[in-house]
């Protein structure tokens, strides 16, 4: 059994109605569910493990190894299954650290995190034609699963989606060769953010480099890329795009711009997008003074509401397994619904304004 650590604040999101359960999982808890994503399009799902030879692990040695999972339009998906969201191994290391992740959520045994299925179906056949390729970082120690719902939203609309997993900062994630948990034991202090966004930079502009090498390149308009992340993957997501002319426009979700003094000068589209009622708001908005691009606020939320944690979260607490204190801490007061859809419109409408 892993350690039980306190870990970073990461990211979260989605859209609590599509929750409501139709029976008890196998827990006893309440059945979760994503919401549905409302584009014309079915979305077909691949999980990619990516090595990076010429880059040295900073947390624990050795290769930097990555695992990526695609989402995009599908011609069918007959005959095709749902993925989960979580393996069975991911969801009982979630489990143990969701509750440490974020205090308030119901502690291991409660919850079956195995049981949340996605709206993708694996290995479906992709639609034809090139796409743009959307690619998202989630918060620090967060794994790239718990961002999900936005990605098959955009997904649905036309989009190839490559969720980027974290090694070492997130709080899990399942490689070929076995579970990875986090290296951090608590907020980080300045050296150590600074290793894991420049880590998750490189990450990024690693997987840029290797599109060309994944199963669905074919599908994937190399010439029409787009950058979109959380938290501390909103502040990676910026600094990858300075000098990279490959990326097109990028969206922050509550991400600080302080960790470097470039941003200013910054000269791609630009969607800067925080809530109102998230504790570190005052740094986030001091860190985007003077920057270009587009300003949005998502009002009676807190920082998780950009995640599926908008959906589970608020679920759990219609449940009775969150306290309202702690469903306000992570998501906000905010009508659910309200608030996914204000998020999915709002990054839609960027990112196709621009091409994306």
């Amino acid at each position: 059994m892993t350690s039980r650590r306190t870990l970073l604040k990461g990211s979260l999101f989605g859209s609590a109605a599509a929750l409501l359960p139709t029976a008890a999982s196998a827990s006893g808890g309440p059945v979760l569910r994503l919401p549905p994503p409302a584009g014309p399009y079915p979305v077909g799902i691949r999980t990619v493990h990516l090595a990076d030879p010429g880059r040295t692990d900073p947390w624990v040695g050795g290769v930097r190894e990555l695992m990526l999972t695609v989402l995009y339009p599908a011609r069918s998906v007959r005959g095709f299954s749902r993925a989960p969201q979580l393996t069975p191994a991911e969801a009982g290391v979630f489990a143990e650290y969701a509750p440490l992740m974020r205090p308030g959520l119901p502690e291991p045994g409660v919850v079956d995190w195995g049981a949340v299925l996605t709206h993708g179906y694996v290995g479906a056949p992709p639609l034809p034609g090139r796409r743009p390729v959307l690619v998202y970082s989630p918060g620090g120690g967060d794994s790239r699963t718990l961002g999900t719902s936005l990605a098959e939203e955009l997904a649905s609309h036309g989009r190839v989606v490559v969720l980027v997993d974290h090694p070492g900062d997130a709080s899990q994630v399942e490689l070929p060769s076995g579970m990875r948990t986090t290296v951090l034991t608590g907020p980080p202090d300045p050296v150590t953010f600074r290793t894991m966004v420049d880590t998750r930079i490189a990450d990024l502009r690693s997987v840029l480099d290797r599109l060309g090498e994944l199963p669905l390149a074919r599908v994937m308009d190399s010439c029409r890329i787009g950058l979109y992340g959380h938290s501390a993957g909103g502040t990676a997501a910026v600094y990858a795009a300075l000098g990279d002319r490959r990326v097109g426009a990028v969206v922050n979700l509550e991400g600080s711009l302080d960790l470097y003094p470039t941003p200013n000068r910054f000269d791609r589209p630009l969607l800067l997008f925080r809530t109102d009622g998230f504790e570190g708001a005052a740094r986030v908005e001091a860190s985007w003074a003077g920057l270009p691009g587009q300003r949005a606020l998502l009002a009676d939320a807190s920082h998780w509401a950009f995640t599926d944690y908008g959906s589970l979260v608020a679920r759990l607490h219609t449940a009775g397994l969150v306290t309202p204190a702690a469903r306000a801490a992570l998501i906000g007061t905010g009508d659910p619904m309200v608030t996914a859809a204000q998020v999915r419109r709002r990054v839609g409408t960027f990112f196709a304004g621009h091409r994306l």
